[in-house]
């Protein structure tokens, strides 16, 4: 599974501290850590906060805190599903809370359950419209077949029959072999599928991790000299100042 990639997220909130894991405090809990008096003190004096279990108030407080986050870096709030649930209890995991009348649904796809949310995720659309882009994950050598390149497709679609490839930035262009999944010909490949394909007249020595490959007809991909990025540094375990130096990856390429 290790060159599968994301398909959705799923981000759980603190609803006392919106932000820290309220696990590890369960954990503890119960391994004896922390007796029930402190624990009372604590739910007593949070809910004199107002962040309290199954507040409607600090509920919209988080959602308002969050939606400024995710619109920062350039996701629309409005497209976001948020449902107040409790992990520990199961409220509005399943079935809806009774502890939350208040909660009326979201208004992407209506539903007050953590599995409606689930379930009402629109599939994206695979961008088959555009050029053949694969980052290759590796590229095993097989004996009787030769270099096999393999990595999930990002853009384009991929036709049955022999084909000439591009992989770029080393602009080696030569015949590619019908495409595989799960040692399975495939009649076709689209975006996300995990594919490989032996090619002729290639050393293992030539392509590697990190190169990407593409139809030679079909706006073939070649090296760039740049890009702009806007970077999200989730967390940092040091200090960021003038000259630091940081490690990228840029799909499969180790920067």
């Amino acid at each position: 599974m290790g060159n599968e990639k994301t398909h959705i997220n799923i981000v759980v909130i603190g609803h006392v501290d919106s932000g820290k894991s309220t696990t590890a405090g369960h954990l503890i809990y119960k391994r004896g850590g922390v007796d029930k008096r402190t624990i009372e003190k604590c739910e007593k004096e949070a809910a004199e906060m107002g962040k309290g279990p199954f507040n409607q108030k600090r509920y919209e407080e988080i959602v308002k805190e969050v939606s400024t986050c995710i619109k920062k870096i350039g996701y629309n709030p409005d497209t976001v599903a948020s449902v107040p649930i409790s992990g520990w209890n199961g409220d509005n995991m399943l079935e809806p809370s009774a502890n939350m009348p208040w909660f009326k649904g979201w208004k992407v796809t209506r539903g007050t359950t953590l599995l409606e949310a689930l379930d009402g995720i629109l599939p994206p659309t695979r961008p088959t419209d555009k050029p053949l882009r694969l980052p290759l994950q590796d590229v095993y050598k097989i004996g009787g077949i030769g270099p096999v390149p393999v990595g999930r497709m990002e853009t384009g679609l991929f036709e049955p029959g022999r084909w000439l490839v591009t992989f770029a930035p080393v602009n080696i262009t030569t015949e590619g072999k019908p495409v595989e999944m799960h040692h399975e010909a495939l009649r076709e490949a689209l975006p996300g599928d995990n594919v490989g394909f032996s090619v002729k007249n290639v050393s293992v020595k030539d392509v590697r991790r990190g190169h990407v490959a593409g139809d030679s007809k079909k706006d073939p991909p070649g090296e760039g000299a740049g890009f702009t990025a806007q970077v999200i540094i989730l967390s940092h375990p040091g200090q960021i100042s003038a000259g630091y130096a940081p490690v990228l990856d840029g799909h499969t390429a180790h920067c």
